[in-house]
């Protein structure tokens, strides 16, 4: 399913779990959406999402790594750009959703490992980053 190229920033082998990921949320409007929207993308589109993932996940890291707070305004607003990433090219990613992805991002060690690739504790710097900024809008 083309949507399983869509988590976590940089994650390999999207199909492998794609089986997976259909019998965890086939059945959601977010799922449909994501489906309908990834049906169309050319490899050039992939290739655009993958840079600007990437892209933030080296933004995310340097914040990281300059000790900005996981609750500060900058760090919450690089979790927004991410969830509204996902917004855009993927499904309506509502806080809640996002509060979801952030715990499955190191609960599930795949989504962990893809994180933590571009940084050793990445995956629970954006998890605290989200979960700040999706209480800054509550």
């Amino acid at each position: 399913m083309p949507q399983e190229r869509a988590e976590p920033l940089g994650a390999p082998n999207h199909d492998a779990y794609a089986a997976e990921a259909e019998q965890r949320w086939g059945g959601t409007h977010a799922w449909a959406e994501s489906a309908r929207r990834t049906s169309a993308y050319t490899e050039e589109d992939w290739q655009r999402h993958e840079a600007e993932a990437t892209a933030l996940s080296a933004r995310l890291a340097d914040a990281m790594h300059t000790d900005v707070p996981a609750d500060g305004a900058l760090a919450m607003d690089l979790a927004e750009e991410h969830r509204a990433h996902l917004s855009r090219w993927f499904y309506d990613c509502t806080y809640d959703i996002h509060r979801g992805l952030a715990d499955l991002y190191v609960s599930d060690p795949r989504f962990t490992a893809a994180f933590d690739r571009t940084s050793p504790g990445l995956a629970a710097y954006l998890r605290s980053a989200i979960l700040a900024n999706a209480t800054r809008h509550a």
